[in-house]
């Protein structure tokens, strides 16, 4: 049995499937047979401005999702980080051992902080310590996330390592756990992208609290191609981007799905 932890940052904006398929089909997955823990992280949605009450109402939302899409509180503990003030106190720890360099080569600051331009709040720069001190708190042993977040988990490893070096023995090393299939699904509307929830046009992502009328409206504008066999060529990048949710969503393998489409066209599929 493993200890595994993750957080989600609460959101006005439900995920989007490319974030189920990334990371929450796994926090899933590990919760039978581990000590699973899961996080609505609120302190690192204060790194950018908040509305009060609009964030106590996402974190409700979110905390509300997770249940909804099947982790279940009797094989799992889902909790919200400020209801555990170890967090923050543990985080103010591992940012004193952390330095600017390290800090400052993280590439969501980087790509975040270029949106402030002179007023970078200073809660971004530091954003990495707190995650860090998340995932060490409980001896996490596996972080299953998303590929945009294997520096970060990177970065707790390090600090955990710099710790217990200067001080004996104290955290669980930890390992991140990314999908082998699936990690990056890309935009439904420019396949050469990932699916972004900041993604101006409105039929880019499917979120998870879309109705079914508002999904398959979208799956039906998707981008695809001129060629008219539907099989898993990855040089397809639209039409392989589509039958690889499929497949990931059903549990199907490639042959059965090429099988399956033979002599259909895109409508039908």
């Amino acid at each position: 049995m493993a200890t595994i932890f993750s957080g989600i940052q609460p959101s006005a904006q439900a995920p989007h499937i490319g974030n189920y398929i990334g990371a929450l089909k796994q926090w899933i997955e590990l919760q039978s047979g581990n000590d699973a823990l899961y996080c609505v992280v609120d302190l690192h949605a204060l790194t950018v401005p908040q509305d009060p009450n609009k964030l106590h109402e996402s974190i409700d939302q979110t905390y509300a999702l997770l249940l909804s899409i099947g982790l279940d509180p009797e094989k799992s503990t889902v909790f919200v980080q400020s209801h555990v003030p170890a967090h923050a106190q543990l985080g103010w720890v591992l940012q004193t051992i952390s330095t600017m360099g390290e800090l400052s080569r993280m590439t969501q600051f980087k790509d975040k902080s270029a949106k402030f331009k002179d007023s970078i709040p200073s809660g971004l720069f530091t954003y990495p310590t707190l995650m860090a001190a998340d995932i060490v708190l409980y001896d996490t042993q596996i972080v299953p996330v998303g590929e945009d977040q294997i520096q970060h988990v990177e970065l707790a490893r390090n600090l955990a390592q710099r710790f217990n070096n200067r001080f004996g023995e104290t955290f669980v090393v930890p390992h991140v756990q990314i999908k082998k299939e699936g990690a990056r699904i890309m935009s439904l509307s420019d396949p050469t992208k990932k699916m972004s929830k900041s993604d101006e046009n409105k039929h880019a992502a499917v979120f998870l609290n879309d109705t079914p009328d508002m999904i398959a409206e979208k799956f039906a504008r998707a981008v695809t191609d001129s060629q008219t066999e539907i099989i898993f060529d990855p040089a397809r990048n639209g039409l392989y981007n589509l039958l690889l949710i499929y497949k990931i969503l059903t549990g199907k393998s490639e042959m059965e799905i090429e099988q399956e489409c033979a002599g259909k066209g895109y409508k039908e599929f």
